[in-house]
This record gives structure tokens, sequence and C-alpha cells, in this order.
């Protein structure tokens, strides 16, 4: 059950719509404790981009606490059948936007040079992906991932 506080929409009308977007596609089949995972690393490569993606300014509480900016525009969470994932990759590639993966052979890593490795192994084709995330133009993104459903 979702606490009441986050049941409920945002008080204010839609913010600014982005000429970009920010996509994450997780395997459905994953554990739960995996896709928030894999989402969380996706998300961290994502932020790596663009300069402009991440908000300008830091967070900071009515107390004076400092908290850390985030991304400037909402991320999209889609969940895929492996079939689908692979199909939205090669979309990915073919219209060279930044893309984040995660594969399989990087839950048994321990470490960023051992998950590099493990990618740099295998070609693109063959990658067994559990996860990607794009980011690019708005349309650009939507063809991508046309046709996935929205996490639920």
């Amino acid at each position: 059950m979702t606490p009441p506080a986050l049941a409920t929409a945002p008080a204010a009308g839609p913010g600014p719509r982005f000429g970009t977007k920010i996509a994450v596609i997780v395997r459905e089949d994953l554990a739960v404790w995996q896709k928030l995972n894999v989402t969380a690393f996706l998300a961290s490569g994502i932020a790596h981009s663009s300069d402009d993606i991440m908000g300008r300014h830091r967070y900071e509480d009515a107390s004076g606490n400092d908290y850390l900016a985030l991304f400037r525009e909402p991320v999209l969470c889609f969940t895929a059948d492996s079939g689908a994932l692979s199909r939205t990759h090669a979309r990915a590639l073919s219209r060279a936007v930044p893309t984040a993966v995660y594969t399989t052979e990087m839950f048994r890593t321990g470490n960023d040079d051992d998950n590099r490795a493990s990618v740099r192994a295998v070609a693109a084709g063959d990658l067994d992906l559990v996860g990607l995330a794009v980011y690019g133009p708005r349309n650009t993104i939507d063809k991508i991932t046309k046709g996935l459903k929205l996490h639920g």
C-alpha cells in the first residue's frame, strides 16, 4: 500500500515541458531489490550524460540543511521482457543517444573495473541486458521506448 503522503499528486500544475527526456527500462522478471539497484546505477550513468541534466541548484530545507541537486526533469521508468529490452537497446544505439547499460554479469562483480570489463567482453547484440537508461530529445526517446509499459 502506498503511504498517503506519496499517493497524492503534486499541488502545483504541470512544470515546464522539457525538450529532452530521461527513461530507465528494467527487465520485468528481476527481483524488486534488483530492479531498484539497476535503476539507481543506470540513473547515475545518465547523470553524467550532459552538463545541463542536473538541476541548477542544490536543495536546502527550512532548517538550513543542504542536499544534493537532482535531475531537472522527471525520469520515466519502464519494464520490458528480454526481447523488448534488446529491441530498445538497438533503437537507442541506432539513434546515438546517451545510453547506460546494466547486464546480468554485473550482478556477479563487485567493482566498476570488473563491471566495465564484463560489458567490454561482449558484442552489443549479445549483451544479456537487465536494464538500460537513455537520455535525449523527447521525440527520439519516445520512439526508442515505443511499446514499452510504464513500471507500475
